[in-house]
């Protein structure tokens, strides 16, 4: 049997330091930058996908 690939996380690369939220290399994952070890907040990879493009085009800029 194969072993699960341990899951790479990635934040903003406009965050200077550990206050926002992370995502998985999955794509299915978010979790908070201070609690690593903490939970993780599974999203179906479509919706997060949408989400990441919806930010990346700034429609959360206020």
């Amino acid at each position: 049997m194969t072993q699960p690939q341990p899951r790479r996380w990635r934040k903003s690369s406009y965050t200077g330091n550990d206050n926002c939220v992370e995502v998985a290399n999955t794509l299915d994952r978010l979790r908070d930058s201070k609690q690593r070890s903490g939970p993780e907040l599974l999203i179906a990879t479509p919706r997060l996908r949408s989400f990441l493009n919806a930010v990346r085009a700034g429609r959360f800029e206020g």
